[in-house]
């Protein structure tokens, strides 16, 4: 009884942490509550529990502005990959030792860590998008089976197509959506995504809402800047623990 309140109050405090994060930053509820909860289960757990609250999330981030229909028309390539690569891929996250997916996905945080402090400036030509978009979404899907992340290298591309602001942030929410779906999908065809879970999944959507306010708050008051290096140097300790897991 007093491990299952315990797992209670982690999971409410994930929630509340990664729906803060992307109060603040726009992005990052995944990434938080995957590199967390990846450290109280497995992997292909705690993807099953994100489900809920990141399609909830995702979908409203989605529907935040006006571009919903011609960003489908511009990008359904890129997303049809995402689709097909995180169902295919979702079997690693599932069969895979979880000491080793947790291993993959603390690779996939650094990473984006490392280069969102970094954060070179690039921009994709017009000309390249139609066919290096489909590659895009294939990697993008290969990482998000492996490692229940969809930001990799899906951001960083999606920041380069010369979109406003405004476009930028739907953009992500149709990405951020159809990875959720699809990796929803692979589980369940993977029997890894429970009643139980689903339960769970929904139960996570207040702390991760009541988050996600607390964290437009907090951004009227403090630097986003400062705050963003602050959660991607916290995202790189996590990443270091999950890759060093395997060997100890």
């Amino acid at each position: 009884m007093h491990d299952a309140a315990l797992n209670i109050l982690l999971l409410i405090g994930t929630f509340l942490v990664a729906g803060m994060v992307k109060g603040v930053t726009g992005m990052g509820l995944p990434t938080v509550a995957m590199g967390l909860l990846g450290m109280m289960m497995p992997p292909a757990s705690a993807a099953a529990i994100l489900v809920i609250p990141s399609l909830v999330t995702n979908v409203w981030q989605l529907f935040c502005g006006p571009s919903v229909a011609r960003l489908i028309r511009r990008l359904w390539p890129m997303m049809l990959c995402i689709t097909l690569a995180t169902v295919a891929g979702s079997a690693w996250l599932v069969k895979v030792n979880p000491a080793w997916s947790g291993f993959s996905l603390g690779v996939a945080l650094i990473v984006y860590a490392m280069y969102a402090l970094i954060a070179p400036a690039f921009s994709v030509p017009e000309r390249l998008e139609r066919w290096l978009s489909p590659m895009i979404g294939l990697a993008t899907g290969m990482v998000t089976g492996a490692t229940g992340v969809f930001v990799m290298p899906a951001v960083p591309y999606l920041g380069s197509l010369h979109m406003s602001r405004e476009e930028l942030v739907q953009a992500l929410g149709l990405s951020f959506t159809v990875s959720t779906l699809a990796l929803a999908t692979g589980l369940l065809a993977h029997d890894a995504f429970q009643v139980a879970q689903l339960g769970t999944s929904t139960l996570a959507i207040v702390p991760a809402l009541v988050g996600m306010w607390a964290g437009q708050v907090v951004r009227r008051r403090i630097s986003p800047k400062r705050f963003r290096q602050c959660f991607m140097l916290f995202l790189i300790v996590l990443g270091v623990e999950l890759f060093c897991r395997p060997f100890f």
